[in-house]
Parts: structure tokens; C-alpha cells; sequence
């Protein structure tokens, strides 16, 4: 009995060995997300305009693979920092919100892909039922994770105005 119970345990410990694939390595590195290019928007301090639709121009990029992006707009009438932003805008006075504007949404990236330039267009509507939207600080802050799940964060101040 000792001798099978040995014997199953080598087993055992052969399989586990064998099943291990030590060529593949382990993702470490987070992907990135660029706006330094000359079409990207939005960068830091542009503005964005109610009932117009605006094409977001962004380039995601990973060792191994990208997953997918989120994308958060909020207003920042209270000058609150992510401490993502490198370049401090022109910011109007501190206000407390009426009607703010708030965008969140998430999309997937196509599979495979090691770089991926975003042609998003979206739409901002000039407001809801309660009436226009508030203008004034925002920021458009994104988060961008790769299939193994590291993750980027970018959040860029901008100004949301009606035309």
C-alpha cells in the first residue's frame, strides 16, 4: 500500500511538472495610452462642445495584448486632481454643480492586437431633461488594462462649453 500511495504521489508530481510551460512568460509590463501625436484629442486643456459630436483620437499600446478602455467624464468644479494631469489648465471658479454633464462608458478592443488608435465618435448632447448642462471644468479621465489585466490611467482637463 505504501509503495502504490509513493507511486501515485510521483505520478502526481510528474504531472503538475509536466503541465507547466516555463517558455511562457508572465505579462509584467502595463500598456500605455498616447496623446502625443499631432490628430489625438482630446489633449489637456482642449475643450469639447455641447450638442456636437467629437471624434476621440487616442493610441493604446501593450507588450502582449490590449483588452479594453473605459472612458469617465465628470465635471471638476471643485479643482479635485486624479494626479494624472501633467499641464495645469486655466481653470474657471470653483462652483457647485446644477446640472453637470457625466459620461461612462467601456468598449473592447479588437482581439490580438498590440496597438490600437481609437475612432471613436462620440456624441455630447447640450442637455437633459432638467435643462443644458453645466459648462465650465471637466475632466475626461480613461483607463485602458491589457489582457492580463494591467491597467493604465490617463485623466485630462478640459473645458465643456455650449456654442
Amino acid at each position: 500500500m505504501k509503495t502504490l500511495n509513493l507511486l501515485l504521489s510521483l505520478l502526481l508530481l510528474l504531472f503538475v511538472y509536466s503541465s507547466c510551460d516555463e517558455s511562457e512568460e508572465t505579462d509584467q509590463q502595463k500598456p500605455t495610452i498616447d496623446i502625443s501625436f499631432a490628430d489625438a484629442f482630446p489633449t489637456n486643456c482642449d475643450t469639447i462642445y455641447f450638442g456636437e459630436a467629437f471624434e476621440l483620437k487616442v493610441q493604446f499600446s501593450d507588450n502582449v495584448e490590449l483588452g479594453s478602455y473605459s472612458i469617465d467624464i465628470h465635471n471638476n468644479f471643485d479643482h479635485h486632481s486624479h494626479s494624472t494631469e501633467v499641464t495645469e489648465c486655466n481653470l474657471g471658479a470653483v462652483k457647485e454643480p446644477v446640472n453637470p454633464f457625466v459620461f461612462i462608458d467601456d468598449y473592447t478592443i479588437p482581439e490580438g492586437l498590440q496597438e490600437y488608435e481609437t475612432n471613436l465618435s462620440i456624441s455630447v448632447p447640450e442637455g437633459n431633461g432638467t435643462g443644458l448642462y453645466d459648462e465650465g471644468d471637466y475632466h475626461f479621465f480613461m483607463s485602458l488594462t491589457d489582457k492580463e489585466g494591467w491597467s493604465a490611467q490617463m485623466g485630462l482637463s478640459v473645458k465643456m462649453l455650449h456654442r
